[in-house]
């Protein structure tokens, strides 16, 4: 609505002669504070004064201009003068700024104390004055106060009154068009806030529906228990781009959509890890250059990576909104995985655990049977050490994702700070060990491996096994690989036990002279012999194997008779010296 007062105020300013919005102009009321000629108008005139006054003020639409217009002309009507003019805004009587900046004493409570009739007023100096009310059908829009300085005639009332109608229907006339454009511009507001609304509705009644098919398809996702490929699949048929889940280290888990690389590459672990760390400071999705990534952490630890691959862009809200909300049934999936896998782990150790201290057969093969594994064919028990690594929860996973690298079905465990795995598959002489080395990104590991055992009541004594092989490994000069149990031979029954010192006193005997002359002149007499016997004593073995001509092994072996003071061609000291260097691989302690 227009502000009346306000306008009201504006034409006050005006009409007091004060600047507002423009150039001083002096108050048309000052105007008319001059004399005003007492002479009556002819009829005639009067009639035709009155009539164009009528004109002009139904041309208009200021109220302010139509009240004076009528002061202006009242004089057409009698021996009148305009005293006040007086405006309804807002049920309040307001001085129209016609009557200039000054008004008579307490004018305006007497009029306001008329309510809408017309009375007389006195105004000094004139003996006659009326207050005449400007009513229209439906309100009264303000009041006229005329003087005279003589009673009027009849015919000038008469001729008073009829400016008065006038004036009212010029001013009911322009409230009714003023009215008129406040509705237009309401409603005009009102269409604009109707169409806001309506467009609003239908975002709304959008963004309602894809949530609805958004809520519906993730709930058919978690209902169906399809796993970290439903997932992808409806996360891609709502957005059509293609989505991804990678575990918490950037491998592959599923992917739905074109683009797919093969193969997946391997991520960076420095910036993976900084990537992580990136998307966990902040809320809801990330971008991250081509992708729009989300974390499925439902308790505060990361256990994957839900990935939309947006290389152009084209995500919007409602991206967002499915991306966020597909993490939820994600992050609940790898949770229950996490679960599934905790207690096949528990179930799986404490199978271990029974297996290698003795245990029934039937017990075992059912307990094998419940968590997937067939305890019916050959077995083997390793036992993996690394010296720069415990023996804890995430070496033991290496040494799991280590074996299934190589093809080896095993249960596994934790024992007195080593890994002990019962498989199905003889290791390969170095793949499990090579496997794990890349694992752990260290070579500093050893590995026994026992014998094959048929049965479950084998298990405890091929452990022993494997213990033994872990230890010949460990005590050797070689430190580092995998060594087989029965492979060992003669180390079955030479290899370490409680009477090292012994066993060092005997080769130190034996091979002490050929380890004093290497230690003095930098030679390898002893690992010569050695090798020679691991060769057969075939001469073109032992040379291609020392990387020597077959002459100068020829050489260093007449050498070693002349050293050592024995016969090779001798059995007997052949067998010793066999046995010997056999033991020199294995006792530290000895010479060389």
């Amino acid at each position: 609505m227009v502000d009346r007062r306000a306008h009201h105020l504006r034409c006050t300013a005006r009409g007091s002669g004060l600047p507002v919005g423009g150039a001083y102009r002096p108050p048309a009321a000052a105007a008319r504070r001059s004399p005003r000629p007492l002479a009556r108008a002819p009829a005639e005139h009067a009639l035709h004064e009155l009539a164009v006054l009528s004109r002009a003020q139904l041309d208009t639409s200021d109220e302010d201009e139509i009240l004076r217009l009528a002061m202006d002309h009242v004089a057409a009507a009698g021996p009148y003068r305009a005293e006040a003019a007086y405006l309804e805004v807002d049920g309040e009587l307001l001085p129209s700024p016609t009557a200039g900046p000054v008004l008579p004493a307490g004018m305006g409570g007497r009029v306001r104390r008329l309510a809408g009739r017309d009375g007389p007023v006195s105004v000094p100096g004139r003996p006659w004055g009326r207050a005449l009310g400007l009513r229209g059908t439906e309100r009264l829009h303000g009041y006229l106060v005329v003087t005279s300085r003589s009673r009027p005639t009849a015919t000038e009332r008469s001729r008073l009154a009829t400016l008065a109608r006038h004036t009212a229907t010029a001013l009911s006339t322009a409230f009714a068009r003023r009215r008129e454009r406040e509705t237009a511009l309401e409603l005009h507001r009102l269409r604009g806030e109707r169409g806001a609304l309506q467009h609003q509705l239908i975002s709304v009644v959008a963004e309602l529906g894809h949530q609805r098919a958004l809520h519906a398809l993730m709930a058919e996702v978690a209902a169906s228990g399809g796993g970290e490929e439903s997932v992808t699949r409806a996360l891609h048929d709502l957005t059509g781009l293609p989505a991804l889940v990678e575990d918490r280290f950037g491998r592959l888990r599923a992917w739905s959509g074109p683009g797919r690389p093969d193969p997946y590459p391997e991520p960076d672990p420095v910036q993976w890890d900084e990537m992580l760390h990136t998307v966990a400071r902040q809320a809801g999705a990330v971008r991250m250059k081509d992708r729009l990534v989300t974390l499925a952490r439902p308790h505060g630890e990361i256990l994957g990576v839900l990935t939309l691959v947006d290389a152009r862009g084209e995500a919007d809200d409602h991206t967002l909104l499915a991306l966020e909300h597909a993490t939820t049934p994600l992050a609940l999936e790898l949770a229950h995985l996490r679960n599934l896998a905790e207690v096949e782990l528990r179930l799986h150790r404490e199978l271990v655990d029974d297996l290698l201290a003795g245990t029934d057969e039937a017990s075992a093969y059912a307990r094998s049977e419940a968590v997937g594994h067939d305890l019916h064919r050959s077995h083997y028990v390793v036992v993996v050490q690394w010296s720069n690594r415990a023996a804890d929860e995430p070496f033991a996973q290496s040494v799991g994702r280590a074996a299934s690298t190589v093809g080896m079905r095993s249960l596994l465990t934790r024992r007195s700070g080593q890994v002990v795995m019962i498989t199905d598959h003889r290791p390969h002489a170095h793949a499990l060990y090579e496997a794990l080395a890349q694992e752990t990104g260290t070579l500093s590991g050893s590995i026994g491996v026992s014998s094959a055992c048929d049965s479950p009541n084998g298990i405890p004594h091929r452990y022993e096994e494997a213990q033994r092989a872990l230890g010949v490994r460990r005590d050797a000069r070689e430190r580092h690989g995998t060594t087989f149990f029965d492979e060992l031979g003669l180390y079955r029954i030479l290899g370490p036990g409680n009477d090292r010192q012994q066993l060092e006193m005997f080769v130190d005997e034996w091979l002490g002279p050929l380890a004093d002359y290497d230690a003095r002149h930098h030679t390898a007499m002893v690992e010569t012999l050695s090798r020679y016997f691991d060769c057969g004593g075939n001469y073109d073995e032992t040379a291609k194997f020392l990387r020597i001509h077959r002459s100068t092994l020829r050489y260093r072996l007449k050498r070693i008779r002349e050293i050592s003071g024995k016969d090779l061609a001798d059995t007997d000291d052949r067998l010793t010296l066999q046995v010997a260097a056999r033991l020199w691989r294995i006792a530290p302690g000895a010479p060389g």
